[in-house]
């Protein structure tokens, strides 16, 4: 796909755009996380058991260096500090901060409270919506699709998720896929030579060819994601088991991979009660899951 995009392959001859990664990085990964879930299947207690993020604080201070190491993503797509690298950044910059609040007023309207995970994976959201077309629009259309962006995507991780019924833990699609769908889309509509002579008009500028352009780039890189996914699926599950027995579902992967838990789940942190204690909640906690799972 980058050769197809960026070296000089069959998309770039037919005038597709990609200033950093829309189409190369962000659908192929989305498209390709959703056909690895529906390959897996659900976690156990999938929409039965609440499964609710458990350290935002870690949420936040990962999302805000995304952020910041966006710039050198978008902005280092320039390939020189000059006004086309200043542009992606700034670019970058609005539709991240648009589809934080986006986001945020999103889902304030539908649910009646505001969320700061909302907001950390709106600023997201938007950061992946802007990278196809960091380089190849002006700030205010930036502002738009990082809007746009911020709304799209809320609703593709709280509704189509729970429509269709796949587990996406992370998120990946719902955020990266469709993202970076509407980013190449957006490209296709609001590029202009203007920001970036290499490019090319889009729609708003009434040309079309770039915005067909577009629409056939994510088709192919929609098929490729399935398809490679599939295959590499196929490939590794014939060497290696490709998700965790339900043993080692219960127990949990830092312990059954590790040895270890990652988090403390006692305040009796150094006491000798401690290990008994949490041998006790987690015998609690697999007891509960297994009568909330039978019914």
């Amino acid at each position: 796909m980058a050769h197809w995009v960026w070296g000089g392959g069959f998309l770039a001859e037919l005038g597709a755009l990609d200033f950093a990664g829309g189409l190369v990085i962000h659908i192929l990964s989305g498209v390709s996380g959703l056909t690895l879930c529906i390959l897996l299947g659900k976690r156990r207690g999938y929409g039965r058991t609440a499964m609710l993020p458990h350290n935002l604080p870690m949420t936040v201070l990962g999302a805000s260096l995304l952020w910041f190491g966006w710039f050198g993503f978008n902005a280092g797509s320039a390939l020189g500090a000059n006004a086309l690298a200043a542009n992606a950044f700034v670019a970058s910059q609005a539709a991240a901060a648009a589809a934080t609040v986006s986001w945020v007023l999103t889902e304030w309207k539908i649910n009646g409270k505001p969320t700061i995970l909302g907001a950390a994976s709106g600023c997201i959201a938007g950061l992946v919506a802007i990278t196809p077309a960091a380089g190849f629009v002006a700030p205010m259309p930036a502002v738009i699709i990082g809007l746009v962006g911020g709304i799209v995507c809320y609703f593709a991780v709280a509704v189509l998720k729970e429509k269709l019924g796949y587990d996406d833990a992370l998120d990946a699609f719902g955020v990266h896929g469709i993202g970076g769908t509407w980013g190449a889309i957006a490209t296709g509509i609001w590029a202009t030579t203007d920001v970036n002579p290499a490019g090319a008009n889009g729609l708003f500028f009434g040309e079309t060819h770039l915005f067909t352009a577009q629409l056939i780039s994510i088709v192919v890189a929609y098929v490729l994601a399935i398809a490679g996914s599939y295959i590499l699926y196929k490939i590794v599950s014939l060497i290696m088991d490709v998700r965790a027995d339900e043993t080692e579902e219960l127990t949990g992967l830092d312990i059954s991979e590790h040895g270890e838990r990652g988090y403390s789940r006692s305040v009796l942190t150094g006491s000798p009660m401690m290990g008994a204690f949490e041998d006790s909640s987690e015998m609690l906690a697999n007891t509960v899951m297994h009568a909330t799972e039978k019914g």
